[in-house]
């Protein structure tokens, strides 16, 4: 079947498992599975068609006349739009198999409107993607906002509303700054095509008012600091299907707005706006993270994380913009590589531990890391798969996180040995900030795993917690073995991704792997070879646990002791290490930026900002009404009273005359 048939195919059946899952709103077990099988082959169609394009490097276009002379339908399948609508795919096939069991935990909530809403909201992400005309652009992302904002209060309650609110007008607000650039491309090319956006020769002034325009446009849909507020709320408050794609992939679009209008429609032309990438992206990998290391919440956790990763990717792409600007192919290559490589790295591990954390939710009925403990032995397939995920994320090698981050530094290695001052300069700046999230990172999530499934159980719940369904396994078990695939398959997947930038690019593609190995471009600068590295460190394992067996029958009994020594004191589950014990070295040396999260953070900002304000404002107006008021009654009555007083002679004839002036008065008011 060619490429653009599978792809329409896929969103004709996200559509219709949608509307059929609305249909059989009755039955909740059969909303469940029509909406889960259509979206299962739906992933799989557009897998099939998004690897094709990008294997082969160059997709198919398709046009159609439109209702209005600037709204022509047209789509644009190239290797930029077809890693996104992979990366969509495989979160959607693992969710929407794991989405078979979970949604039981929303039995007569309304499944039906959940499968609607669901199937929509992946169907609008990936018209998204290959939309190539402004009008239909914006329509779809629209509609992608709409579903996964209903998807977000789907649970109802005050903290889901509220959520959902904030997220709705964070992203509704920043949506006229797209609105605008698109004015501004119409006005200058009397079209809304993206072809003719390619094709305009902007003032340079313009293209600096439209990059702007559409960095912060798309930057609050991707989730970066500064407007990543609505993000640590809304993603924990939809289900974790729903959470799996809205952090794994829908914050990807914002992502392919900046890298489609930056460097393919505006050219990238100044190297001012990559160092603007690249200062949000470092300053929103260093917040993220830190602000997920303080939370006790898993599923908030991995929000703050996504900001984390989101920032990482960004500072990708503005190295990758630096090397456009600055003549420089290589890096330009390398940048956008490393860039590309997270985005997929990042939808899959994260992906995968949000459905985990839904696992846990599922199991225990919290998402307090607090109240989990010793999980391992109860959930041990769950506690494998987050494990895999956790050390991904991580960067621990020879996982898929590992790769892309290494590329990340390959290119700030490069940027840094550039002729300009300032390539010296914010180059290993860079590189400083990301080895300082990498650590931070690790921190985190050895907070998270071990909290979660280490240790005691600190409730009845954990303690009586039970794997979770065969279909949710799967769903976590796939995006596993993913992240496994695109870590020790680096030597594969490099070359296609590459292949993804040069077409970005329109230039031929770096070389960027041989063999078992990948390299910067130059294999004099680094290597690195996952397969290897994965070989050394199974040795590292395999060798202490084989001399361990030779000496196995020389060892002493082992002395088994029942219960944990503390210090003379019964042992208790209170006395394990707790979330807030763990994090507070980093919340003393970093109070001033968690403060900062408290003045701006979630629980504060656009629905308490408003209180704030008008609370301000009526201390303010209050004592000057009352100042007012004060001197009204004291002076100004008085003043008026005395002045009045001459009119009151006491003479008949006057007061008369003032009733006739009054009739005459109102007479010619009406007469008039």
């Amino acid at each position: 079947m060619p490429v653009l048939a599978l792809l329409e195919t896929s969103v004709a059946l996200y559509t219709i498992g949608g509307a059929g899952s609305l249909l059989l709103w009755r039955s909740d077990a059969a909303a469940t599975l029509f909406a889960g099988v259509t979206s299962i082959v739906a992933a799989i169609l557009g897998t099939a068609a998004s690897a094709q394009v990008l294997i082969d490097g160059t997709g198919p276009s398709f046009a159609a006349a439109g209702p209005i002379p600037f709204a022509s339908f047209l789509l644009r399948f190239d290797p930029l739009a077809a890693l996104l609508v992979l990366v969509i795919s495989l979160v959607t096939l693992a969710a929407s198999l794991y989405s078979l069991s979970y949604l039981r935990e929303y039995a007569g909530k309304g499944i039906g409107v959940m499968g609607l809403c669901f199937n929509l909201f992946v169907a609008s992400m990936v018209m998204v993607a290959v939309a190539d005309n402004g009008f239909y652009f914006l329509l779809f992302w629209e509609l992608m906002t709409l579903t996964s904002y209903f998807l977000v209060i789907f649970d109802q309650d005050n903290k889901a509303v509220a959520a959902g609110f904030l997220y709705f007008f964070i992203t509704q607000s920043f949506s006229m700054l797209l609105m605008t650039a698109f004015l501004l491309l119409f006005i200058h090319t009397g079209s809304l095509d993206f072809s003719s956006f390619r094709a305009a020769n902007l003032p340079p002034w313009l293209g600096s008012v439209i990059f702007l325009l559409t960095f912060f446009g798309f930057g609050a849909k991707a989730g970066m600091v500064p407007l990543h507020i609505w993000l640590p709320r809304a993603h924990p408050a939809a289900p974790s299907h729903a959470s799996a794609l809205m952090s794994g992939v829908m914050v990807k679009l914002g992502i392919y707005g900046i890298i489609r209008f930056a460097i393919e429609i505006l050219g990238a032309s100044a190297v001012w706006w990559a160092w603007t990438v690249v200062a949000f992206g470092a300053v929103s990998a260093v917040l993220g993270v830190l602000y997920a290391l303080g939370e006790t919440d898993i599923k908030r956790l991995l929000a703050y994380s996504s900001v984390e990763n989101v920032g990482i990717i960004l500072m990708g792409v503005g190295v990758g913009m630096a090397g456009i600007a600055t003549g420089s192919p290589v890096l330009a290559a390398i940048g956008l590589l490393a860039a590309f490589y997270h985005t997929l790295n990042h939808a899959v591990f994260k992906g995968l531990l949000f459905l985990g954390a839904g696992a846990l939710t599922f199991a225990t009925s919290t998402r307090d890391m607090a109240r989990m403990g010793g999980l391992a032995r109860r959930m041990s397939w769950t506690a494998s798969f987050f494990l895999i995920g956790a050390l991904s994320i991580a960067a621990i090698p020879p996982l898929a996180g590992f790769v892309s981050e290494w590329l990340t530094y390959q290119a700030f290695f490069a940027t840094g040995m550039g002729p300009d001052f300032t390539s010296r300069l914010f180059g290993p700046l860079a590189a400083v900030m990301l080895g300082l999230t990498g650590a931070l990172a690790v921190m985190c999530f050895v907070k998270a795993w071990g909290l979660m499934f280490g240790g005691a159980a600190r409730s009845e719940a954990a303690a009586s917690a039970a794997e979770v369904p065969v279909t949710m396994l799967v769903g976590m078990g796939g995006l596993a073995v993913l992240c496994m695939a695109l870590g020790l398959g680096a030597p594969v997947v490099a070359p296609v991704l590459s292949r993804a930038v040069a077409a970005l690019r329109k230039s031929g593609a770096v070389e960027v792997a041989d063999g078992t190995v990948i390299f910067p471009g130059d294999v004099h600068q680094a290597v690195l070879s996952t397969p290897l590295v994965a070989v050394v460190m199974v040795c590292l394992v395999a060798v202490p646990v084989a001399i361990a067996a030779m000496h196995r029958g020389r060892r002493l009994a082992p002395r088994i002791v029942p219960e944990a020594w503390a210090c003379g004191y019964d042992h208790d589950a209170r006395m394990t290490v707790s979330a807030s014990g763990f994090v507070e070295p980093p919340d003393v040396m970093f109070r001033g930026l968690y403060r900062l999260r408290a003045m701006q953070g979630p629980v504060g900002d656009t629905l308490d900002g408003s209180v704030i304000v008008s609370t301000e404002a009526a201390g303010i107006v209050e004592p000057l009404w009352n100042r007012m008021a004060m001197w009204v009654a004291t002076r100004g009555v008085p003043f008026i009273g005395q002045q009045l007083q001459v009119m009151e002679g006491g003479n008949l004839r006057v007061y008369c005359l003032y009733i006739l002036a009054a009739l005459a008065v109102m007479l010619i008011c009406v007469v008039g």
